[in-house]
């Protein structure tokens, strides 16, 4: 569980420069690297989301 909670930061801490770029000096390939980067969020967020709740049922 570890592992995926640090993929996680890891994954917002790549983002950080895209959202710079796209938001501060209007780079619109950027904004597609942050829109990608954010669906990949979502995903891990919901597969963590899974195994709490299986931790969480078995305990």
């Amino acid at each position: 569980m570890t592992n995926r909670f640090e993929e996680l930061k890891s994954l917002i801490h790549a983002l950080e420069s895209d959202f710079d770029k796209f938001y501060d000096k209007n780079n619109n390939a950027a904004g597609t690297r942050v829109r990608k980067g954010m669906q990949e969020l979502k995903n891990l967020a919901q597969d963590i989301r899974v195994q709490v709740q299986d931790v969480k049922n078995k305990g």
